[in-house]
């Protein structure tokens, strides 16, 4: 057993490692959210463990995510992509260890039955062929060129396949919260604009009776021409408006359908933007904006410049020897019946280093390329964090003032409606011209258009504050992260 414990030896000195130290780089941004009139203020310090079911509580759009979830070919690119990278790590980290064989084998040799003459006399080998063919038997188990690693290369290595796994790990959540966020922005698009197109339908047939109250009064030598035409410009506008809605729904539905990966059925689909109106919570968002650092994308930063850090480990460890051996312990015998004992054990033990002497500065080039590349990867670490933290604030700053809006546009419905009811009752009894009720009309089609919109912004702000703050902490559909 000799061999086995020169390799344990050897090993036990394989502890040294030449690579840097890590540290996080502190983020680049301010240590707490924009704070005015645009914000809100919060008291909560961090955010809770949720899930997508605590904010979008619509029950046809819980199962519209969890179709997705399933049939998303982007997603499942992702999770591949994690697959591929953990088997990466599970082949780097085993070249640390030895690997160990064992084979077996049986050798028949037969000389040549030609001999030399000297002086007259034969020196061949015997006259029986039956003398000269013998037979071997073999039994051996080692390792073959098994690199100690002194310097902690191979170990290097490691760090950085396990660290780039974590990355595309992160890579994937980052997927599956950007599939979640556009599979509820496609309903409440959908859903707007069903509302929108339920706004011009009911403002064509409205506009329609216009047309006709004009037209008999035109007829009876009471209006002008002027108020018909007028009347039938917002007839106009609104017809168009629907062919152009009823255009966007169909969409709207294709956009659903490719996130979901499936046909969704027509009970699925929401039926306007009110009916699905109050089923968004509310996310809170913590003061400190180092809770951005739990963002996917900041994680695969950050997993990213870890890799690379590693990855400088190894080349500084190319400047230093490679320490290389093998070892082979077996049985050997020429009768099968006595190869198992004591007489027929061997073993070899044939340890190598290589020490480079001249490589035209390629090992110099090689760490000068790994430590460039930390520094990229501290930069592209430090601008996603920016990147979030202006996300998050736009975010916060966008919840901060929809309410205001979404209540001004109601009230601004509301006085519209008020003044197209009174316009069109001052018109039919002959006191004002068509053009203040024509105006009226107008006033109240945008006033109920901006006031779905207002909606439509509320609400997607809210997937916005989901996505932008980091999402599900729950995410039991992806790979379990394992321990070196």
């Amino acid at each position: 057993m000799k061999p086995f414990i020169a390799i344990t030896a050897l090993a036990a000195l394989a502890g040294c490692s030449l690579q840097p130290a890590y540290e996080r780089p502190s983020p680049a941004v301010p240590p707490a959210w924009p704070q005015g009139d645009a914000y809100l203020r919060q008291s909560e310090a961090t955010l809770p463990s949720i899930n997508y079911r605590d904010i979008f509580r619509d029950t046809h759009l819980q199962g519209l995510i969890e179709q997705a979830l399933a049939n998303n070919q982007d997603l499942r690119v992702a999770l591949a992509n994690v697959a591929s990278a953990r088997a990466q790590y599970r082949v780097a980290h085993a070249a640390i260890f030895p690997q160990i064989d064992a084979s077996g084998g049986v050798t028949v040799r037969r000389p040549s039955d030609s001999g030399t003459t000297t002086g007259g006399t034969n020196t061949g080998t015997g006259s029986s062929s039956g003398d000269r063919t013998t037979t071997s038997y073999s039994a051996e188990v080692g390792t073959t060129s098994f690199e100690i690693d002194l310097f902690g290369r191979l170990r290097s290595l490691s760090n950085a396949a396990f660290d780039e796994y974590l990355g595309t790990e992160a890579a994937a959540r980052a997927a599956r919260l950007t599939l979640v966020a556009g599979v509820a922005n496609a309903y409440l698009q959908l859903a707007a604009d069903r509302s929108l197109l339920a706004i011009a339908v009911d403002t064509e047939k409205s506009a329609q009776k216009s047309v006709e109250l004009t037209r008999a009064r035109l007829q009876g030598g009471i209006a002008p021409r002027t108020d018909l035409r007028q009347a039938e410009t917002i007839l106009a506008t609104a017809q168009s408006d629907q062919a152009a809605l009823t255009t966007a729904v169909a969409q709207d539905r294709n956009a659903l359908e490719l996130l979901v990966g499936t046909p969704v059925a027509d009970t699925a689909l929401p039926a306007s933007l009110e009916a699905i109106d109050g089923l968004l919570a509310e996310l809170p968002a913590g003061l400190d904006s180092g809770i951005l650092l739990r963002r996917p994308d900041v994680v695969e930063a950050e997993y990213s410049l870890r890799a690379a850090n590693a990855r400088i480990g190894a080349a500084r460890a190319a400047f230093f020897p490679r320490v290389s051996l093998t070892a082979l312990a077996g049985l050997a015998s020429t009768a099968l019946s006595s190869l198992f004992t004591g007489g027929a054990f061997t073993w070899s033990v044939a340890p190598s280093a290589t020490l480079p002497i001249f490589d035209a500065g390629a090992n110099k080039g090689n760490l000068r390329y790994a430590e460039a590349q930390r520094d990229l990867a501290i930069a592209n670490y430090r601008k996603a964090i920016q990147t979030a933290f202006r996300e998050i604030a736009d975010a916060l700053a966008r919840r901060g003032t929809i309410d205001r809006q979404l209540a001004a546009d109601t009230k601004l419905e509301e006085a519209a409606r008020d003044s197209l009811f009174l316009g069109t009752a001052r018109y039919r009894e002959g006191i004002d011209a068509y053009l203040a009720t024509l105006d009226a009309q107008r006033s109240f089609y945008s006033a109920r258009q901006t006031l779905t919109n207002a909606r439509l912004v509320r609400a997607q702000n809210l997937v916005s504050l989901y996505q932008t703050l980091g999402g599900d902490q729950l995410v039991a559909d992806l790979p379990a992260v394992h321990g070196r």
